[in-house]
């Protein structure tokens, strides 16, 4: 999709909802929107039925939680006369529970739920988010009513993230069982999980306990690189995609 296209829907994005987004931008082709959920469903809605749009076809919805984003672990700015440092803070994903989270994030909001969609007669993409208002209850109307096909999908948010879809007509687990403890997606879920299952030769049955038998431990520091050659590559794979 040329830049030329892709600047084209931004700006028919604008002209046609105004205030009802809340941002518009557009980036290595990818034009995104952010939608307010009480403007959602108006907002889609015109989306899929106008013929300047005609995005009939949804692709995906899924859940994100920003807690801790744009954090890392490593310190890789600096170095001393040992090296980089290699040190663990324990401040990202897996690594703290919700009183001892990161407070120092830009984002005010921390779960979104964000849809992609496709007009095949316009061949054209368009990513959607929307924020979740309150952290301790995640709640965004469903599009399964528009798009039938949102409802598989919105229930994996809500069984891996516990974003609630109002007005889903059958918001329930998909992927976890039903007496599986937490929502596994979030990023202050233990990375040894809640609990472990076995089976109870005593009681003769599968039995839920709390995890015993992993011990936490880190082996993958999460770090954001800005390393001269990784700054070179993406440079260039910029020109190549203009060129192109």
């Amino acid at each position: 999709m040329s830049e030329t296209h892709t600047n084209s829907l931004a700006e028919r994005l604008v002209a046609r909802f105004g205030d009802l987004l809340a941002s518009v931008e557009t980036s290595l082709g990818q034009t995104t929107i952010e939608v307010t959920a009480d403007n959602l469903l108006k907002v889609a809605t015109a989306l899929r039925d106008e013929p300047d749009f005609d995005f009939s076809l949804l692709v995906d919805v899924c859940g994100v939680d920003y807690l801790g984003y744009g954090q890392n672990e490593w310190e890789t700015t600096g170095a001393s006369s040992t090296g980089f440092s290699r040190g663990v803070r324990g401040e990202a994903s897996g690594r703290f529970d919700w009183e001892g989270r990161p407070r120092d994030v830009d984002l005010p909001r921390r779960f979104a739920s964000v849809v992609h969609l496709l007009s095949i007669s316009h061949n054209r993409r368009l990513r959607m988010r929307t924020y979740c208002e309150d952290d301790a209850l995640p709640l965004v109307p469903s599009l399964t009513a528009l798009w039938p096909v949102a409802n598989w999908f919105e229930r994996e948010a809500f069984d891996l993230f516990g974003i609630v879809y109002e007005g889903h007509p059958d918001l329930r687990r998909i992927l976890s069982d039903y007496g599986f403890v937490g929502r596994p997606f979030r990023k202050d879920f233990p990375l040894i999980g809640n609990v472990e299952v076995r089976y109870d030769p005593d009681k003769q049955r599968v039995t839920y306990e709390p995890v015993t038998s992993v011990v936490p431990r880190v082996l993958v520091p999460r770090v954001i690189r800005h390393d001269a050659d990784l700054e070179q590559a993406r440079a260039e794979a910029a020109d190549d995609w203009k060129e192109n």
